[in-house]
């Protein structure tokens, strides 16, 4: 009986000592999500901004458009038209570029829930704990604990969900933009060549 007394020990103190750092991923992931607010309401007026129909035109005078598709039309620019694996290659290396910009992003959707629950799992432990010994005050705090990790955990993953929602619709609007962007600036480049 003495070696599961042990190990009972060494779980509660694992236990213990994941709070602190539960507690400040949860804040520092909270002040990540606001700077990341911030990003995402400046590109929206900016998206608002250049908003037009006239994506031919804008794709030749590289204004009006996002600067995801501005920074990959710099790019085409100093390639060789001609070379249409060369077009492919950087076509699809700003594909996934784009994809790999959502993934921490994607991570807190699943990450600020888990936080959230490890926090209040662990300080109702203590606080059940706490109740069994009589101690009505340690059980009162650590359900404050509890519950506003709860809350923050689950308003972390709403958010998230929200932003990457946003921005996957962003990236694959900047996609078909780029992909069409290739096509136009290749086809005007092969008839440049047959004159």
């Amino acid at each position: 009986m003495d070696i599961l007394a042990g190990v009972k020990s060494f779980i509660y103190l694992i236990s213990s000592s994941l709070l602190w750092p539960t507690l400040m991923l949860l804040a520092i992931l909270t002040i990540y999500l606001l700077f990341y607010i911030g990003g995402l309401v400046q590109e929206f007026f900016e998206r608002l901004k250049n908003n037009t129909n006239d994506l031919k035109s804008k794709i030749k005078n590289q204004q009006g458009l996002s600067s995801n598709v501005l920074c990959f039309l710099k790019e085409l620019a100093k390639l060789d038209l001609s070379n249409e694996a060369d077009v492919q290659f950087l076509l699809q290396t700003k594909t996934a570029d784009y994809a790999k910009n959502l993934d921490f992003i994607k991570i807190m959707i699943r990450i600020g829930p888990a936080l959230g629950l490890i926090g209040t799992l662990i300080p109702m432990g203590t606080g059940l704990a706490g109740l069994g010994q009589g101690d009505m005050t340690k059980l009162t705090s650590d359900l404050v604990i509890a519950f506003t990790t709860t809350v923050v955990g689950l308003a972390q993953g709403g958010i998230a969900y929200s932003i990457w929602t946003v921005r996957k619709r962003w990236i694959d609007e900047d996609i078909r933009i780029i992909e069409y962007a290739a096509e136009i600036l290749t086809e005007d480049n092969s008839d440049k060549d047959e004159i």
